[in-house]
């Protein structure tokens, strides 16, 4: 895919605040699997809602929301024509007026075609794996740094929310400790803040509560094995599955 058309935008910010369909959210999972641009557009978008969902009040829902908003699913699962209105219609502020199902599925038809263009069809989909535990690492003022979703399966991946100035002469190092007895065990050494996937052996599965941080360590690692420089972030593993 080159370059991302407005239609596949509106189809990620959809996917990112979890208002696609099931059918649809697993499609396009597939497609972030196949589309390095279409991935990292989607983490970015996740980045700059992750502040804004970590200050979120939780509050209770309203009496009728689940009903109401079972009403509108249907309504839009239908797909049929709209039922005549008054000669006059009111007249509908921008915010308040959805985006035709029309329109959703073009766009996602023609990612489809993108898809199956570079080598996939319907019949391959399969769904995207789901990490086991997912850690907020935060700085000494609790401010995000970044996000390790650790998959169970010697794979994570990092991906960082605030700006980090790395020198040239250091690296980034990204930490967890499975066990006391393991003690801290290097998951991946960095030269700069892109998202990256990061590959590791013998650790057993991650579980709840378990730590992982981010130093700032000597060009190419921490010389003893250890975490020896400052630490940029760190926190607690939150079971997924």
């Amino acid at each position: 895919m080159t370059g991302l058309s407005d239609d596949i935008r509106d189809l990620a910010s959809d996917y990112v605040l979890g208002l696609m369909p099931e059918g649809e959210m697993r499609l396009f999972e597939e497609l972030i699997q196949r589309d390095p641009e279409l991935a990292r557009h989607v983490g970015d978008l996740r980045d700059s809602l992750l502040p804004l969902d970590l200050s979120a009040t939780p509050r209770d829902l309203s009496e009728g929301f689940a009903e109401s908003t079972r009403a509108l699913v249907q309504a839009d699962a239908a797909d049929g024509p709209a039922a005549p209105g008054p000669a006059n219609p009111a007249p509908q502020h921008a915010a308040n007026i959805t985006r035709p199902p029309s329109r959703r599925m073009t766009g996602l038809a023609a990612a489809a075609l993108v898809g199956i263009a570079i080598g996939f069809g319907a019949g391959g989909l399969r769904p995207q794996p789901e990490p086991q535990v997912i850690a907020v690492l935060l700085d000494d003022q609790g401010v995000p740094q970044a996000v390790v979703e650790d998959y169970g399966n010697d794979t994570a991946t990092v991906r960082f929310v605030a700006q980090i100035d790395v020198p040239a002469d250091r690296s980034l190092q990204v930490w967890t400790l499975p066990t006391p007895e393991i003690g801290a065990t290097s998951l991946g050494v960095l030269d700069r803040t892109a998202p990256t996937r990061l590959t590791f052996d013998d650790l057993p599965g991650p579980m709840a509560q378990q730590l992982y941080e981010v130093t700032l360590e000597p060009a190419g690692g921490s010389p003893t094995g250890r975490p020896t420089g400052p630490i940029i972030g760190k926190g607690y593993a939150a079971p997924q599955v």
